[in-house]
């Protein structure tokens, strides 16, 4: 396989819009995950809810309503534009936020049932030792739960490589701005490149099958591991 300057910048931009992406979402997901799980407040209902969303609606359906709402005619986009003095949709940045919003609950719903597999005596111990409530989220939550929020981060570094609707949406066609390689495959189809498409099809195909080995690989050696229990 010859590789392209086009091919190298294509999945150059895709790989770093999946890793800023997926560094943003545990940013989130991880506080999100422990406070939908624990709170009795009627809205963690509605932001699971809304989390969730994006499983069952057509990306473009989610690309339409982000690229009106990043528009300079809509409140967000007016501000943003006012304030970074740059445009949400057509830019990385406007990729990035979108990106996000999609991968949301691939990134969440994995965290979120590892948190609630923690053994219940390790967090009784954890308080009975004076720990307050955030030590013993980052001491003893965190920590245990580590292969689902690693599967989670593959998850939706997987699930934003092969995002198109988004950001076809948002991003358009911009060389080495927005082109990413299911942008830019779709691109070759269309002019009937098909030799260039194979090699962003191929390469698109190794990645994804590389991060599911992976995530299957971590729920082997979870499953593999013992369970700890103090009482």
């Amino acid at each position: 396989m010859q590789i392209t300057a086009e091919l190298f910048y294509a999945l150059w931009l895709t790989v770093k819009l999946a890793f800023v992406s997926t560094l943003v979402l545990l940013l989130i997901c991880v506080p999100l995950a422990h406070w939908v799980n624990n709170t009795r407040s009627k809205w963690g209902v509605m932001v699971e809810l809304l989390v969730t969303l994006p499983i069952v609606l057509p990306p473009t359906v989610i690309g339409f309503y982000l690229l009106l709402l990043f528009s300079p005619q809509y409140v967000l986009g007016q501000t943003w534009l006012y304030v970074f003095d740059s445009s949400l949709v057509f830019s990385f940045t406007g990729l990035v936020i979108g990106s996000v919003i999609y991968s949301l609950p691939f990134a969440l719903q994995p965290i979120q049932t590892a948190f609630k597999q923690v053994d219940d005596n390790l967090l009784e111990a954890a308080t009975a030792l004076g720990a307050t409530p955030k030590q013993v989220f980052w001491t003893v939550i965190v920590p245990t739960a580590r292969y689902g929020i690693l599967s989670g981060a593959l998850l939706s570094f997987a699930h934003t490589m092969g995002e198109f609707g988004v950001v076809l949406m948002l991003g358009g066609s911009i060389p080495h701005e927005t082109k990413v390689a299911s942008i830019a495959l779709y691109d070759e189809v269309q002019k009937l490149n098909y030799v260039v498409a194979h090699q962003f099809a191929l390469l698109l195909l190794l990645l994804s099958a590389l991060m599911l080995a992976l995530i299957i690989g971590i729920q082997r050696v979870k499953a593999q591991k013992p369970r700890i229990r103090l009482f």
